[in-house]
């Protein structure tokens, strides 16, 4: 797997990668706030994500948070969630 960007998405590459998959809620998003809250601002993490309440959830909760939804991807059996860092 390379860092160049992929042909489907417009944005970068994630500076960092978080597998979440088979994680409760609220366990899930409190996993990304403390990644989140380690990376440099400006930084983009994906969050791998069940569907069902995890994908419900957690998105909704960073928003609140302050946190900028990037991009949101199904890929049929998870959710690939891009969030950017607090500047």
């Amino acid at each position: 797997m390379t860092n160049s960007q992929s042909p489907i998405s417009n944005l970068p590459s994630a500076d960092a990668q978080l597998d979440l998959r088979g994680t409760p809620c609220p366990i899930n998003f409190i996993r990304t706030k403390l990644r989140l809250e380690k990376m440099p601002a400006g930084a983009l993490l994906e969050v791998w994500l069940d569907p069902g309440e995890p994908i419900e959830q957690v998105p909704d909760s960073l928003t609140m948070e302050g946190y900028k939804i990037e991009q949101l991807e199904n890929r049929s059996s998870f959710f690939a969630l891009k969030v950017r860092q607090k500047f």
